[in-house]
């Protein structure tokens, strides 16, 4: 997809509680946010703001995305949801990130980030996402990981094997995050776990608001 159509996005949909006495007017706010979730480097959104006569150091961008909160809203209720996991690098150890997404719209709707892997984990990630969004009548499409599957029967949740096919539109998420982990990896320099799953959650709501 062509980086232009990244920046496409409500941005009356980020919102800034957090604001009390910035003195950055709220839209270049928005816009900056906007823009370094869909792609450019921080250096680059701050030069944004630079054009309208606003100076900012790069770690207040970072603020600002931390502080807005942002994820993925409830939609709709898809008849499938790709699940997964794959391994991301955080200061140089290995995190597994989880994360389910609608293989019709490749709207992300829930993500979640750990130090390992294992069943009860997978087990916390579906009961957290059950919480969030009401999809237990949809199949949920997994691959060969036997913790997905386990955590699939003890939830009473229908699930299909699926290496290919409905499952390709989590693969090209997955792709991204570790497109953009990988490019602007100052955005995870020394960062703590909780820090970085909220940059995701942030990278969600982007995502979404692109499609």
């Amino acid at each position: 997809m062509p980086e232009n159509d990244r920046l496409n996005g409500c941005l009356d949909e980020i919102e800034l509680d957090f604001v009390e006495r910035e003195a950055t007017p709220r839209l270049l706010m928005k816009l900056d946010i906007q823009l370094h979730l869909a792609g450019l480097s921080r250096s680059n959104t701050v030069s944004i703001v630079e054009l309208f006569g606003v100076n900012r150091a790069r770690s207040t961008v970072h603020n600002w995305v931390h502080k807005a909160e942002l994820q993925p809203e409830s939609g709709r209720n898809p008849d499938h949801v790709a699940v997964d996991e794959t391994v991301i690098q955080l200061n140089n150890e290995q995190y597994w990130l989880y994360a389910a997404a609608d293989p019709e719209t490749n709207e992300l709707r829930y993500t979640r980030l750990e130090p390992t892997t294992n069943s009860v984990i997978a087990q916390t990630f579906f009961a957290e996402l059950r919480e969030k969004h009401d999809d237990d009548n949809a199949v949920f499409l997994v691959d060969g990981s036997h913790s997905l599957k386990d955590a699939c029967r003890r939830h009473g949740l229908n699930f299909r094997y699926e290496n290919n096919g409905n499952r390709n539109s989590i693969e090209r998420v997955f792709r991204e995050i570790k497109r953009r982990t990988t490019s602007f990896s100052n955005c995870f320099s020394n960062a703590e776990a909780d820090t970085a799953e909220n940059w995701l959650r942030s990278f969600s709501f982007a995502w979404n608001q692109r499609i």
